[in-house]
């Protein structure tokens, strides 16, 4: 149901209460007539110092979600967008397609999870060059990582290497500097991937990754741009934006 402001579409988004990211990188990405209206996941801001810790923290997430959707939907959003991703990753694409039935059953409307988006978005890419290989910069521990490299190879990529950031806490991923995230782009690229993916929502790698494709004439996607623009473009909402990356300035 649209409003006054939201008169093309009102966006419910969904992201965990320690994240301060993507709501105001998805402000920049808003076209005129669209508004996002923001529900949190109750998350503890706990250390996250190893793959046990990190497992848990994702389990919380999980748990919460359902509670997260089920307030967003009292204000009447058309689409719901998940601005959280290590859960959209977890255990393969076939999990993910069935997680993405089970929030579309609760929301009763469409969504749009970061996993599935950043698929699209390589399928954009590939209709000018085919991607093979990709490589990917998280802010994950090792278990997440093997989980982003899982769920890209069972959907036919070949991953070439995960960095993984391995950042202290869930809010403290926000903390980590442009300056680190060019390096570890800047490394991986040194594989000759046929792409760059950024995973983790709370990792504000927008701006980056569009400065990154641009230097080395390739993609490179942040999945904050990629979600946005995938429910962006799921809604025939089409408008064109600069200084975001080709995914959203071409397709």
């Amino acid at each position: 149901m649209v409003d006054t402001l939201g008169y093309r579409m009102k966006f419910g988004v969904i992201a965990p209460s320690t994240n301060t990211s993507v709501e105001p990188e998805f402000a920049w990405m808003q076209p005129e007539g669209v508004t996002n209206h923001f529900s949190r996941i109750e998350t503890p801001d706990m250390a996250v110092t190893d793959d046990e810790s990190f497992g848990e923290l994702v389990r919380i997430i999980s748990e919460n979600t359902m509670d997260a959707i089920d307030s967003v939907m009292t204000c009447s959003p058309g689409y719901v967008v998940m601005g959280m991703s290590a859960e959209t990753f977890w255990d393969g694409s076939g999990r993910a397609d069935r997680l993405q039935k089970a929030f579309e059953d609760r929301a009763g409307t469409g969504v749009t999870m970061g996993s599935q988006a950043c698929d699209a978005a390589l399928k954009a890419y590939s209709e000018e060059k085919p991607i093979k290989s990709i490589a990917c910069l998280t802010p994950y521990m090792p278990l997440g990582d093997a989980m982003v490299k899982k769920y890209f190879g069972e959907i036919g990529y070949d991953v070439l290497e995960v960095i993984g950031l391995k950042s202290a806490s869930p809010m403290l991923i926000a903390h980590e500097s442009e300056e680190k995230m060019m390096a570890a782009i800047m490394e991986l690229n040194e594989l000759n991937p046929d792409a760059i993916v950024q995973c983790g929502t709370n990792l504000a790698c927008v701006r980056v990754a569009a400065r990154a494709e641009k230097l080395l004439n390739k993609p490179v996607i942040a999945i904050n741009a990629a979600t946005y623009w995938h429910a962006l473009r799921a809604n025939n909402i089409n408008d064109k934006m600069q200084g975001y990356g080709r995914l959203l300035s071409d397709w």
